[in-house]
């Protein structure tokens, strides 16, 4: 008979290998849950001490009828943010451009969905202008850009082309 120190988990017995196990396990969800629940409490905006930062995705993620809609069609939160200084995220797309520098640009969340869906739609779009100079081109590569954003609903001919401009501070690469 041998004197053993480990002991066999009874049925029913919660062992730290099932408790590590079971961590593993539900991690994900947890973290999808966070996510999940940030977004719903923060509405797409986070304030930080100089600036918001602003989900690019929500912010377009409403109905805008092209021809009839005014700027009270735009959600209050994100007239809110008008004459703001906010930081988003997502793709530079200049489609009359050939590389190199840039004085504007449209800022998307999603670069694929300009090829395979289609454009836009313009309330998906912010019209970026550099205010001095020129930035580089940064093509297919995620970055932040940080400015004033401007909401205003502006129309040509009786169809609205733009709802949001910024005007460019900085654009950094996303790490």
């Amino acid at each position: 008979m041998s004197n053993s120190t480990h002991s066999t988990p009874r049925r029913g017995e919660i062992t730290v290998r099932l408790v590590i196990f079971l961590a593993i396990v539900t991690s994900p969800i947890f973290c999808f849950a966070f996510v999940f629940i940030r977004h719903t409490l923060t509405g797409g905006i986070q304030q930080h001490s100089d600036y918001a930062e602003v989900d690019l995705k929500d912010l377009g993620n409403f109905p805008l009828n092209e021809y009839e809609s005014t700027i009270s069609d735009v959600p209050a939160r994100w007239r809110g943010l008008d004459g703001k200084r906010v930081l988003l995220e997502g793709f530079m797309y200049a489609p009359n451009s050939a590389g190199g520098d840039v004085n504007n640009f449209q800022f998307v969340y999603n670069i694929t969905k300009c090829c395979f869906s289609g454009p836009p739609q313009v309330q998906e779009r912010v019209f970026v202008r550099v205010p001095s100079g020129a930035v580089p081109y940064e093509d297919g590569i995620m970055v932040n850009v940080t400015g004033t954003l401007h909401v205003n609903v502006v129309k040509d001919g009786g169809k609205i082309i733009s709802v949001y401009t910024l005007d460019l501070e900085k654009v950094d690469q996303v790490s």
